[in-house]
């Protein structure tokens, strides 16, 4: 058992060992990106709703639609359909590179949504608190929203990690390269299911890792917090 164990890491380990990266690479970076705009658009959302801080009912209705739509479109359409952009942006299709333009636009929208759910939950009474003490409309969004709703974030922030991590997987069948191009590649069609199987177990203690950092960092700062 012991040579078999050690023949297959002397032949898949180093290829295994870079599926990972990759896979963490681009999952991460897509995260990042999609925060970097879904954030904004989140905020944007909870604050010109109805009983927002300030009230615009074409913006929240247009980007409502804008995030409803490409909300809508199923991964693996757009992984396809977007591969002429995701050329002009990187220069390829294919690799790390290739996966995380789409995968930055279809969490974009998600990370929105997760955001504004996070931000309604925030107590009301503390954002009139903060009116009746003359705080401008930013100084709510940033000392008061977000503030209030920062554990909420975090664990949206690992929600969207893992959820990104298995379109990353899914990628695979367009050579994005990580452990989901490795399972398609080797696991499938080429029947070599030990190496699916190491693939998809690796996977899954990556995602146990990043939900378990996600659920102390939030239970961290909600208790610091108090």
């Amino acid at each position: 058992m012991g040579q078999i164990i050690s023949q297959f890491i002397a032949d898949y380990g180093e290829l295994l060992v870079e599926g990972v990266r990759d896979t963490i690479i681009m999952t991460a970076v897509a995260t990042l990106l999609a925060y970097v705009i879904g954030l904004p658009v989140g905020v944007l959302l909870i604050t010109s709703a109805k009983k927002g801080i300030r009230p615009n009912a074409t913006l929240n209705t247009v980007l409502g639609w804008i995030v409803n739509i490409v909300r809508s479109v199923p991964f693996i359409i757009l992984l396809v359909a977007i591969i002429p952009l995701t050329r002009l942006i990187v220069g390829t299709s294919l690799g790390v590179p290739g996966a995380i333009v789409p995968l930055v636009i279809t969490a974009a929208p998600f990370v929105a949504r997760v955001v504004e759910q996070s931000l309604a939950e925030v107590d009301g009474s503390l954002v009139e608190a903060a009116q009746s003490f003359g705080a401008s409309n930013l100084q709510i969004v940033f000392k008061v929203l977000l503030f209030e709703s920062l554990p909420s974030l975090v664990r949206g922030a690992a929600l969207t990690f893992i959820t990104l991590f298995g379109f990353s997987a899914m990628a695979g069948t367009v050579g994005a390269g990580g452990l989901g191009d490795i399972a398609i590649r080797y696991g499938y069609q080429r029947y070599q299911y030990d190496v699916m199987t190491v693939a998809v177990i690796l996977c899954v203690i990556l995602v146990q890792i990043v939900q378990t950092i996600g659920d102390v960092a939030s239970d961290h700062i909600d208790h610091h917090e108090r």
